[in-house]
């Protein structure tokens, strides 16, 4: 058998590390990972993953090749990830594009089907999302139409209840939760409004929560009723908190950004609305992303919220999926850690320094191959 020609073998070396960086090392990482496992009487607990703020570039922002390797990488996680842990439900929340707040509609119709494209799954799987400040704009400068796209495009309301597997998802527009009674606001707090009297029919017999309340219990007659489990609330926006001083973890935000306070309605939901969640939804647990970040708080009442770190490179070294086990009494969260830019940046560096020395070890059998072909 004859031996390969050096440049060949060149080739098939440089092939197996872009195909190792680029393509089996999602797999390699992930493989690794679990679903976090409850004791529970129902054995058919839900599984499913959350990611956050994916931020799909557009025309203004980034390099076009910053935009080609990202939305690589998360297609490559995602689909990956999608093989190896064969989740129920998938929730993306908020902020899935980047420039959503300023793009043409047809700019963000392309962008919509890049999505769609990048996050590709079977029909049996239930994908659903909410809506971030980067996809419509921050409360105070969102234009109507740019609401109504999003809606329309993802197929998500400002208020969405959910049942999958007997739990009961409630989904929030983070951007129209303010209390000053705009517009698009109105029409969210009333849609949170029926939402919360289902909550009431099917916990408590009544639409405001009193039980001996008669006139309230017949309302109930004609609003259907849910599996009778406290909600777990989804949004963009985490509830009300100072700053992140107080989150931890290796994906939690580093030093100089953990201590910087947050402005209402920017970097969290406003207080005043966030207590009305708390108030009116009473979940078990709150879900959410918006500051790219990890953290883990406990609100009033004893209502844990995971804030779930951004999906994108762009923004973290280290990005995750969030996994959940979920059963009608207990769930679990854990963390399913990616192949970190680091990594993959030191693994092409090393096997260019490898080629490097190679050639420098092969440069007459080299010249000698070259001469003898001439």
């Amino acid at each position: 058998m004859r031996p390969l020609h050096p440049l060949l073998k060149v080739a098939l070396f440089v092939a197996f590390l872009f195909l190792l960086c680029e393509l089996f090392i999602y797999y390699l990482v992930i493989i690794q990972c679990s679903w976090p496992t409850i004791k529970s009487d129902n054995n058919d607990a839900l599984r499913a993953f959350f990611i956050s703020d994916t931020h799909l570039l557009g025309s203004r922002q980034g390099h076009w090749f910053d935009k080609l390797r990202r939305e690589w990488q998360m297609t490559r996680a995602f689909q990956s990830a999608m093989t190896i842990l064969n989740p129920d439900a998938v929730f993306v929340l908020g902020d899935l594009t980047d420039e959503g707040k300023w793009a043409s509609d047809y700019e963000f119709d392309a962008t919509v089907r890049r999505f769609w494209t990048m996050f590709y799954h079977n029909s049996d799987v239930d994908f659903n999302v909410v809506a971030g400040n980067h996809d419509m704009g921050f409360h105070d400068v969102i234009e109507p139409n740019r609401q109504h796209r999003f809606e329309v495009k993802f197929k998500t309301p400002s208020v969405q209840v959910l049942t999958i597997k007997d739990n009961v998802f409630v989904l929030v527009n983070s951007i129209t939760m303010e209390t000053d009674m705009c517009s698009m606001c109105s029409t969210a707090t009333e849609q949170l409004r029926h939402a919360s009297m289902q909550l009431n029919c099917t916990k408590y017999g009544s639409t405001n929560g009193q039980i001996s309340d008669s006139k309230s219990s017949k309302e109930c007659d004609s609003i259907q009723k849910l599996p009778k489990v406290a909600p777990i609330l989804l949004q963009h926006y985490p509830l009300w908190r100072v700053s992140d001083a107080m989150c931890t973890g290796v994906d939690a935000a580093p030093p100089n950004e953990r201590y910087e306070k947050f402005r209402p309605g920017y970097g969290a939901l406003p207080l005043d609305a966030s207590q009305r969640l708390l108030s009116w939804i009473q979940p078990r647990l709150v879900i959410s992303g918006h500051t790219h970040y990890n953290c883990y708080v406990v609100h009033d009442g004893d209502v844990p919220e995971f804030s779930v770190p951004s999906f994108s490179w762009r923004n973290l070294n280290n990005p995750s999926i969030v996994l959940a086990t979920i059963s009608k009494d207990k769930y679990e969260i854990g963390k399913c850690f990616l192949p970190q830019e680091s990594t993959v940046k030191m693994i092409y560096i090393i096997g260019v320094f490898t080629l490097a020395i190679w050639f420098l070890l092969n440069v007459k059998k080299l010249k000698k191959s070259l001469v003898g072909k001439n």
